[in-house]
This record gives C-alpha cells, sequence and structure tokens, in this order.
C-alpha cells in the first residue's frame, strides 16, 4: 500500500509537531509518523520544560528570546479556539549562580545585543530575595560520598537573574497543543508506527516505508527523531558530512518537597511579585512560585513543581559517570536510588532546608546529546531530507521557533536556494532579529557552550 504527502515528519515530541504545524500553515500536506500513541509521549514527556536565555551564542539567546514570546502568546501562536486546554508558561525568573567556566558575561554580552532584560546579584543579594539558598561556593561538584563534598565553602556565590524566564507547566500538553494546531492545518498524524526504511532515488529522497508495509511517498522528510534519530539517519545514509556527532543520553529528573521559604519570603521588587503571581499564557496559572535555579556550581538545577514542590536535575559534572546508551530503547524508565541520592542530596546543600527522602521518586527520559550540546537543523547530503535533531535537552523551550526554523529551511532549500554555502536566514516575528540559520549546520565547527544539559 501506498500513500502521499508533500512532507512527512518523524517524531510527534515538541520539536516534531512544531515542525508539522509550520509546514502545514505554509500549504503543505504533512504527514507524522510516531513510535508512541500521541503527542509528545516520549522523551517531552520527560522534559522539565525551562524557559532560561543563558546560551553563549547569539543565536541561541535570540531563539530562546523570540521564543519565550510565542509561549507567553501561546493560543495565539497556536491559533487555538477558546476552551481549548492549553500548557501555560510560568514566568518565575531563573537564577543561574555563579561559576568560573561560565562567567555572567558570556551571557550578558548577547543580553544586551539582544535586549533581555537581567539583573547581577552579589552574594548579599541572592541570599535577601532567596533566603533558602545556602550562597557558599563549593565548586568543583563532588560525588557525595567524597568527604570532600561536605567541605566548608570556599567563598560566597552571586547570581544572573534573567526575570523573564521561568518554565511550561505541562510540557507533554504543549506537544499535544501544537500537534492539535497541526490537524486544524491538515496535518495527519500515524501512531504507534515505526519507519523501518528511507526510500531514496536518484540522490534524493522519496518517503518512507513503515513497520506494516505501507509506503508514504513524499519529496521532503524531517528527521525529528529525538534520541532514535541517529538510527533514522543510518536508514537514510546520510551523517558521513557531519562535523558533529550524536548519541542519547540516558538522564533522570527528581521530584521533592521544597524546602520551606522556597517559594516566599525574601525580597521581591515589583517585577519580581508580578511574574511569582501570575503564570501567562496557555492556563493563566495564579500561583506564586519561587524561581528556577541553575547551580553548576554543584552540579545541579531546580524547578518548581506547582506550589509544594521542586524538580531536581543534574548539569553533567564531570564527577559524574553519563549513562550513554547504544539503542535508545535499552533506557530504564524508572528513577534509581543512587542517582536519586547524588542529585538531591547537592540540591540539599544549596538548600539547606530541603529533606532527601528515602525513596526515590521521579521520572527518566533520553537526551538526544549533540558533540557541542547545541541542535541541528539543517538540509543533508540527501536531497529533501532534513533534520531537527541533537536538542541536547535544553531546546524545549525554543519549540515553537524551531517549527518556523525548519519551514524556512526547508522552503529556501527545495526553492533552489545553496544553503550549505550561504546560509538562510529566519527573521523572528516578535523581536524582528535575524537568525542565521548557519549556526545550528551539521557541518559547523563546534559551538562554544558549556558542554552541559544548560546549552
Amino acid at each position: 500500500m501506498s500513500t502521499t504527502a508533500e512532507a512527512v515528519v518523524v517524531g510527534a515530541g515538541v520539536i516534531g509537531a512544531s515542525t508539522a504545524l509550520e509546514l502545514a500553515r505554509s500549504g503543505l500536506r504533512v504527514t507524522v509518523v510516531d513510535r508512541f500513541g500521541g503527542a509528545g509521549n516520549g522523551s517531552t514527556s520527560a522534559s522539565s520544560a525551562v524557559v532560561r536565555f543563558t546560551y553563549p551564542t547569539v543565536e541561541g539567546v535570540t531563539a530562546a528570546w523570540e521564543s519565550r514570546h510565542c509561549w507567553e502568546a501561546w493560543r495565539d501562536h497556536l491559533g487555538a479556539p477558546a476552551g481549548e486546554p492549553l500548557a501555560s508558561y510560568i514566568r518565575c525568573g531563573v537564577a543561574l549562580l555563579d561559576v568560573d567556566f561560565a562567567p555572567r558575561a558570556l551571557f550578558t554580552r548577547h543580553f544586551d545585543a539582544v535586549g533581555v532584560p537581567y539583573e547581577e546579584w552579589d552574594a548579599d543579594e541572592l541570599a535577601a530575595r532567596l533566603p533558602a539558598v545556602d550562597t557558599g561556593r563549593y565548586w568543583p561538584p563532588r560525588p557525595v560520598d567524597d568527604d570532600a563534598f561536605f567541605a566548608d565553602a570556599s567563598g560566597r556565590l552571586g547570581a544572573l537573574h534573567t526575570p523573564d524566564g521561568g518554565f511550561v507547566g505541562d510540557p507533554q500538553l504543549a506537544a499535544a497543543n501544537l500537534a492539535a494546531a497541526a490537524r486544524r492545518h491538515g496535518a495527519a498524524f500515524l501512531w504507534n508506527t515505526r519507519v523501518t526504511e528511507v526510500v531514496r532515488k536518484g540522490g534524493r529522497v522519496r518517503g518512507v516505508r513503515l513497520h506494516d508495509g505501507t509506503e508514504l511517498s513524499a519529496p521532503v522528510v524531517v528527521n525529528a527523531a529525538g534520541p532514535w534519530s541517529g538510527r533514522l539517519n543510518q536508514l537514510a545514509g546520510v551523517g558521513a558530512d557531519f562535523t558533529v556527532g550524536l548519541r542519547p543520553l540516558r538522564q533522570e529528573v527528581h521530584h521533592v518537597a521544597a524546602p520551606p521559604g522556597y517559594h516566599g519570603g525574601g525580597r521581591r521588587d515589583g517585577a519580581e511579585a508580578e511574574a511569582g503571581a501570575e503564570g501567562r499564557g496557555g492556563a493563566g496559572s495564579e500561583t506564586r512560585v519561587g524561581p528556577v535555579i541553575a547551580d553548576m556550581d554543584l552540579g545541579t538545577y531546580l524547578r518548581p513543581e506547582g506550589r509544594d514542590f521542586l524538580l531536581v536535575g543534574g548539569t553533567e559534572p564531570e564527577c559524574d559517570p553519563l549513562e550513554w546508551l547504544d539503542d535508545p530503547d535499552d533506557a530504564r524508565p524508572a528513577p534509581t536510588a543512587s542517582r536519586f541520592r547524588a542529585q538531591v542530596t547537592r540540591a540539599a546543600r544549596r538548600l539547606p532546608g530541603l529533606r532527601v527522602p528515602g525513596r526515590p521518586r521521579g521520572v527518566a527520559g533520553v537526551y538526544d546529546v549533540s558533540d557541542d550540546w547545541a541542535p541541528i537543523y539543517d538540509r543533508t547530503g540527501l536531497d529533501g531530507f532534513y533534520v531537527a535533531i541533537g536538542t541536547s535537552g535544553n531546546q524545549f523551550k525554543n519549540a515553537p521557533l524551531v517549527g518556523r526554523l525548519m519551514a524556512t529551511l526547508v522552503h529556501g532549500v527545495e526553492g533552489g536556494h545553496d544553503h550549505d554555502s550561504h546560509p538562510l536566514t529566519h527573521t523572528c516575528e516578535h523581536t524582528g532579529r535575524d537568525i542565521g540559520l548557519g549556526a545550528f549546520s551539521r557541518r559547523r565547527r563546534l559551538s562554544e557552550t558549556t558542554g552541559t544539559v544548560l546549552g
């Protein structure tokens, strides 16, 4: 059996669903194929969905700042009808604690250029704003069984604070929202379906073959398969000209009760009080919560989860072995006691009032990690075969924009533009800023990043 489309998107996570929406909006007949039973059921569902702007490249900052505007106007972005339940953007602020290998100037030079508001806090200001936080400097991160882990602080930390940062409260719902919007523009979705072959002819993609033998004929195929993207690239016979490699990485995020004072107390200015009191866009949450804290000094990050809880994730400190996978299907779905103890104990070092439970609670997911922890949004050596991959656990925030970047790329290249020699540029709707898509090239020199999920 054979069916036809003008574009096939493989993967219905938040990146694939956004790409499907924008390609369908642009007039293409789109079919989306996903191995799971619904949008965002894979790695998207395990995302902490943090929206921050601390990227060390101007393209990264510009993309995150533009995407924040999309999240704050989520219903308008989707063209969603009144009454459709939507994911909410919670503007609670993000505090990046000081660390020498990622000094504030690495980010603020781009904030100044792009127009991202920020505040620079010294240790006293950090303590006044966030009294639940221990401002001690403990670098470098150490295993929690190391006697030196509990050594006295060597100094005190301040923070770089961006009041417009925050998080999306339900990442899986956000992907479902994008898929629903894509369907309104005519996109079709095939669930519980795997691609077994990328059909090629004469140096060009011709579609994909599915596990049931169905062939989807299409002149454009977009690989947005997340942790399975490397496998799909192999089926397509692409990757020989990539200068950036990809590997699946299993990670865990843990769920704990917030300590006293995290979600309140401390000195708050007017902007912070407004930000904490209102979750904008989507469903319009009215819960005041504390900020997201990025703590590379101890190797962890903290994100509010409602009024009473926190999500605790890791920033890949050198002292912790990384759990690389040959096959993402081998990932254990439940959190482990050892990883839970390490990450939550680090969080408790930063938040002395936090209790470390005796039993792990949280989620495990798999990142599609690039060598430099930056994404690849590009064409490939197989004409018509495009990739939106290597999202490295830090691109959820940019999903609303990524669909538009991919639409710019597909239409430009299919229209005859030589993107490899003269990279395309996308002009952002909300900020009016241009983003050169060469920054996300498969052939780039490795980007200047922190080498962690924080990008």
